[in-house]
């Protein structure tokens, strides 16, 4: 037997549903699309990160994989690996974790790349374009295939590639000016113990 898709007229209507499960979806040209789950690699990373924002700005600010951000274009929302929350977010999002249209965008969002082209793309043209219609005011991209991170700074309505920090540059951000991180430090994985 074959099950119909699903189809949402809007927004609302994909906020609505709940299939009873963890699952991530991206809303596309109105059906959901399962978003597969990180490389370990790039988790490692992420948690690398989000321990140095939380010395940064504290704990309650920061959020994870599982923050939703509403955008306008296909599809309607993104998950980002990481969001600097401004503090008025934290009550919006008691309910549900995602960022409307209609509310203040985050100070700041963190993709880290996924290898293979069609990721790339998405990192580094799609989902800018996105974050710099939303007004984000700082969107970092951690490229573990160039060891490499982008920051690009919300200057007039368009980002600007602000600076990119390769090797033992320490990463320097408009949102946090106390962060204390080295590229280095963001990809040096932990090796297993043999």
């Amino acid at each position: 037997m074959t099950q119909a898709k699903l189809r949402f007229q809007s927004f609302e209507d994909y906020l609505a549903y709940d299939d009873d499960s963890d699952a991530l979806y991206e809303l596309f040209n109105g059906e959901l699309i399962a978003v597969p789950p990180e490389s370990g690699k790039n988790v490692q990373i992420a948690n690398r990160l989000f321990l140095a924002f939380t010395l940064s700005v504290g704990i309650d600010c920061v959020r994870g994989n599982g923050l939703e951000l509403e955008v306008r274009g296909e599809p309607k929302n993104r998950y980002p690996d990481l969001t600097i929350l401004q503090a008025e977010h934290i009550d919006l999002l008691a309910e549900r974790n995602t960022i409307r249209l209609f509310m203040p965008p985050p100070m700041l969002v963190v993709e880290v790349v996924r290898p293979g082209s069609l990721q790339r793309d998405r990192d580094y043209i799609a989902k800018r374009r996105q974050y710099e219609d939303l007004g984000i005011p700082e969107y970092g991209i951690v490229d573990p295939q160039e060891q490499a991170v982008l920051v690009l700074a919300l200057d007039h309505g368009a980002y600007d590639e602000s600076e990119t920090f390769v090797g033992e540059d320490g990463v320097r951000s408009r949102q946090l000016p106390t962060l204390s991180l080295k590229v280095a430090d963001i990809f040096a994985l932990a090796q297993p113990d043999t």
